[in-house]
């Protein structure tokens, strides 16, 4: 089946261009999905717009000291890094930060339950906020989507065992610490071992990767771990973080892999899902050179049209 996209321009965050000094590029999202629909690789109905995440959703996973510190803009800055937020009114912090965030994750969550329902891939152009944990958001995520997309799914009685495979660059440690007590989760991640977060948190499953793994190496750990933990997690979903920081020259990583690594990747991730006819949701995740739009939207053409 064609997979299905999920994205609205609301994922776009404003702070009178304040939002360029952050390491992330804010329009990454926005760039990769005008480059679908202007090739013509999907089309206007292809896309779902999703609703932003609800407070009642966010309550299933984060607790009521985060809640509250979303009132605060400089609590906010804090969980995002970036000190120029606390310069702004609170209203503003809220229309223009968190609500895309929550649209974002709202996005997460309809790509769960678009990929169950359709029994294939669906693409939410965003999320995989992986940093995110119950008590505190940092390491530029405030909400932690893929737990609470698994939470919100579990709610609706659509999903009950479900893998999440983390290949940025950086450990998942916020997605490993909302699911720790979760025995009918699996994560499993693919990581710079010396790079933040330091210290760890315990996934199901940790691969630490060396400065300088290349495609080669990349692949071969990855092909010798992914279908054992496939077989053993027993998925009825995986929801898939598809960082493309482990690039060779990512500002904010070490790893040394070319963009067709990205995409042989990518294709094995689906593909390996595909075989045991496991529904996939993909999310973009993180990725910091000045390219990292164009390699992530390079390796979802391939997907849709290969």
């Amino acid at each position: 089946m064609k997979p299905l996209f999920v994205y609205s321009e609301a994922y776009r965050i404003g702070m009178a261009g304040l939002e360029k000094l952050h390491p992330f590029d804010i329009n990454k999202y926005s760039s990769i999905h005008a480059r679908l629909l202007s090739e013509g690789i999907i089309l206007a109905e292809d896309v779902i717009s999703p609703p932003p995440v609800t407070d009642e959703q966010l309550r299933l996973v984060h607790t009521q000291e985060f809640m509250a510190g979303l009132e605060d803009a400089k609590t906010v800055a804090r969980f995002l890094e970036a000190s120029w937020v606390a310069m702004f009114p609170m209203a503003v912090v809220e229309s223009y930060v968190l609500k895309p965030l929550r649209y974002a994750t709202g996005g997460t969550i309809v790509a769960c339950r678009q990929a169950m329902q359709r029994k294939g891939l669906v693409i939410n152009l965003g999320g995989g906020f992986h940093h995110a944990k119950p008590f505190q958001g940092e390491g530029f995520c405030v909400f932690a989507d893929m737990p609470i997309a698994i939470s919100v799914l579990r709610k609706e009685k659509l999903v009950k065992r479900v893998l999440v495979i983390d290949l940025d660059v950086h450990q998942g440690n916020g997605t490993a610490l909302c699911c720790a007590k979760d025995d009918d989760t699996y994560t499993f991640s693919m990581h710079q071992e010396d790079l933040y977060p330091i210290p760890k948190e315990k996934s199901t499953l940790d691969v630490s990767l060396s400065v300088g793994t290349n495609d080669e190496e990349y692949l071969s750990l990855l092909e010798k771990h992914l279908p054992k933990l496939l077989d053993e997690a027993r998925a009825e979903l995986v929801i898939y973080q598809a960082g493309c920081d482990p690039i060779k020259g990512d500002p904010l990583a070490n790893l040394a892999m070319s963009a067709k690594g990205i995409q042989s990747r990518d294709r094995y991730v689906i593909e390996s899902c595909r075989e045991r006819n496991i529904p996939v949701a993909m999310t973009l995740g993180g990725g910091y050179s000045k390219d990292a739009w164009l390699i992530q939207f390079q390796s979802i053409r391939e997907l849709v049209t290969h």
